[in-house]
């Protein structure tokens, strides 16, 4: 059976390479890249399972690198940075990214963490595999045929409704931002998104019976964006 690779991406090679060590034992193929755009390279030409990237790097930053991977991807993205304000962690984690540590770290809490992230991933994470089938609490949505079924009953949603959705069910556990959603839903800039994103989340709780004010599906988190619990 082909180990599970691990991609660690950081400008300082001393850190990728102390990370890499202590990950030696664990039975990980662990690739190496110095910077973003190496990163999004190797991310194209491998089937890489979890990311551990550095925010500040030259050229393209994690942030950056984060956001072009959630267009395609919902593999583990554990946010490396020296940064330790509490928007700075908000900022990471409304990019897409599941888990954020700060420097300095041990090297065996982020094993720790990246253990924990890898087993919700392969092992609890329903989308792990290449189902068209999403399952989320009593929801059934067909990505393939553009159904949500709740229960026996087929609900209408519109295209926008249905992608938003499926991004959320997709990326479950993680805050998408209303920029992020409108980006990937609409393939717009988000700039000038105004409200759409919102006035098509509450439409959407509406259809699927979800009470903002004690959601079962979409979660706000607020000041940061929306999502679904795992």
């Amino acid at each position: 059976m082909e180990r599970r690779k691990i991609l660690i991406v950081d400008d300082d090679r001393e850190i990728v390479e102390l990370i890499a060590l202590y990950l030696a034992g664990e039975n990980y193929d662990i690739l190496k890249a110095y910077d973003g755009r190496q990163c999004l390279n190797l991310l194209k030409e491998k089937e890489i399972f979890l990311l551990v990237l550095d925010v500040m790097m030259p050229e393209l930053d994690g942030l950056a690198v984060c956001e072009s991977v959630r267009q395609t991807s919902n593999i583990p993205i554990i946010l490396v940075t020296a940064k330790t304000a509490p928007m700075d962690k908000v900022k990471g984690l409304s990019t897409g990214a599941d888990d954020y540590i700060t420097k300095p770290f041990h090297p065996l809490e982020l094993v720790a963490r990246i253990k924990a992230q890898m087993r919700r991933y392969t092992e609890l994470n329903p989308l792990g595999g290449h189902s068209a089938e999403i399952v989320l609490k009593d929801l059934v949505i067909n990505a393939e045929g553009h159904t949500v079924m709740k229960g026996d009953v087929l609900l209408n949603l519109t295209p926008k409704e249905f992608d938003i959705l499926v991004l959320l069910a997709q990326n479950r556990g993680q805050v998408l931002s209303s920029e992020i959603i409108f980006e990937r839903v609409w393939k717009e800039n988000a700039f000038e998104q105004d409200n759409t994103v919102m006035v098509h989340i509450r439409k959407l709780r509406e259809k699927l019976g979800d009470d903002a004010r004690k959601p079962k599906y979409i979660h706000t988190v607020w000041g940061v964006g929306y999502k679904v619990e795992r």
